[in-house]
């Protein structure tokens, strides 16, 4: 189910926010959960009722080893101290069925397709294709974290197992992120406030978003469409087909935390930020604190630093950022495209902590810097949107003005540079570039911004009706 359509808008949404403050009034915190959890599994099942089989698993295995690595301690674990054989088990446990769920499902195909290639199969391209669950890269890790955190002492376990699986499956964030860590809601868990301030905010952050995606993610994503899928194109239109594409994936992704982190906010939850205006990052190393925020500081605390992070010596810090970015490209999906794209911000982190003080960034003005940076994430942007690695290799000979262009290639100026997608596109970067955050915008809503707020709502609305079926970005991951 999508969050950009009549079916959520109209329907399940109402129906959601009925059912939860029903239980509100009349219940407390185990029927709200209940009743969550309910709404949540009718969420993810939608498309595919056995989806929801297979979240129920991971939720029983991480709450059962949480149980485990707990012993029976009524709070957080001390920190330091050394664990039980029975709890090393149990996170061993916990880990690797999420790991070994999420590598069966997401690389599966990508292993038969890489046996075949190079002739060691002779299994057929319709034989044996496994259908991947919508957001499984998202909910295993943050169903890991939970596992993790009691062992670390920064969290107690759930002794309910009705609050551990809404924890799992709140619909808001499910399918798309942010990914939260059970740290950040544990105390949420057991006792939050339902404000109307609170709700307000919430419903200005959904509002929001959706315009982020129906009316500059779309737009922007049909101009990318044009470039990416010409086969030869030119030099000014493959930039200005992989701008657009930056553009469409920043604010379809962006947009959807914003619809997440506000229905959080109308059920009394507090998610936290996972965009920072990451184009006005000044290097690398501050683009990734800046862009899906949630997943970043996830490898940093739960990859990064176990590996020894900075700790073990030069070379190891950089082995540890190339194979941390090398994970986070496999994350993102099954294809070499993502393991391009991991290596080159693996390379660019590593670059820029051999740089240092003395990197050639800091001799630049801060739009120098802005600008080389934006052009670097561009060109690993291809890699991202492109279909094969060849193809993604072929745009960026055009971009470098070296691409074979047909004649049929002039033919895309005319569709990619109509008035209507040019002027979204230009808001589009504009709001990016020089633009107020969501997270700032929406922390006191006056009567002026209400009434944007909602102009902008009915006219994404509005303009929903005319488009065509198009779930988020990272729905496929």
């Amino acid at each position: 189910m999508v969050f950009s359509s009549h079916l959520f808008l109209f329907y399940f949404l109402l129906l959601a926010l009925g059912l939860y403050y029903a239980a509100h009034k009349f219940g407390g915190n185990t029927l709200k959960h209940l009743v969550l959890t309910g709404i949540s599994y009718l969420f993810y099942g939608w498309a595919n009722p056995l989806f929801v089989l297979l979240m129920a698993w991971s939720t029983m295995i991480d709450y059962i080893c949480g149980l485990v690595i707990a012993g029976g301690q009524p709070a957080e674990l001390p920190r330091g101290e050394p664990r039980s054989r029975a709890q090393k088990i149990a996170l061993t446990v916990s880990i690797l069925s999420n790991l070994s769920l999420l590598a069966f499902f997401k690389y599966f195909n990508f292993g038969i397709d890489t046996f075949t290639a190079l002739g060691l199969t002779g299994v057929q391209d319709s034989v044996m294709r496994i259908t991947l669950p919508l957001g499984i890269s998202f909910y295993t890790f943050q169903s890991m974290s939970y596992s993790i955190d009691v062992f670390r002492g920064d969290a107690k376990a759930i002794r309910n197992p009705i609050d551990f699986a809404c924890y799992v499956s709140m619909f808001p964030q499910l399918v798309a992120g942010p990914i939260i860590r059970f740290s950040e809601v544990a105390q949420q868990l057991v006792h939050r406030t339902h404000t109307i301030e609170k709700f307000s905010r919430g419903v200005a952050f959904f509002a929001m978003g959706m315009a982020k995606k129906i009316l500059l993610a779309n737009p922007c994503g049909w101009i990318a469409d044009q470039a990416f899928n010409a086969g030869s194109v030119g030099f000014v239109d493959a930039w200005f087909g992989v701008t657009a594409y930056s553009m469409q994936i920043y604010y379809d992704f962006s947009g959807y935390t914003d619809m997440a982190i506000g229905l959080g906010l109308m059920l009394g939850f507090v998610f936290p930020k996972n965009f920072d205006s990451p184009y006005i990052s000044q290097s690398i190393t501050e683009f990734w604190r800046r862009w899906h925020i949630s997943l970043s500081s996830w490898l940093r605390d739960y990859l990064y630093i176990p590996l020894g992070g900075n700790r073990k010596g030069t070379v190891r810090t950089y082995i540890n950022l190339a194979l941390v970015m090398l994970l986070g490209g496999l994350w993102h999906g099954a294809s070499w495209n993502f393991v391009v794209w991991g290596a080159i911000h693996g390379a660019m982190l590593a670059f820029e902590r051999f740089q240092g003080k003395d990197s050639f960034y800091r001799a630049l003005p801060r739009v120098g810097k802005i600008a080389i940076t934006y052009i670097i994430v561009l060109f690993t942007w291809v890699f991202f949107r492109a279909d094969t690695t060849g193809d993604a290799f072929t745009y960026v000979l055009s971009m470098l003005g070296m691409g074979d262009t047909s004649e049929g290639s002039a033919l895309i100026g005319a569709a990619m540079y109509k008035p209507y997608y040019l002027l979204h596109f230009a808001i589009a970067v504009g709001i990016a570039f020089f633009g107020t955050q969501t997270w700032n915008y929406t922390r006191k809503i006056t009567p002026a911004k209400a009434v944007f707020i909602f102009v902008l709502f009915l006219y994404a609305v509005l303009v929903m009706t005319t488009q065509s079926f198009n779930p988020f970005i990272y729905f496929k991951f």
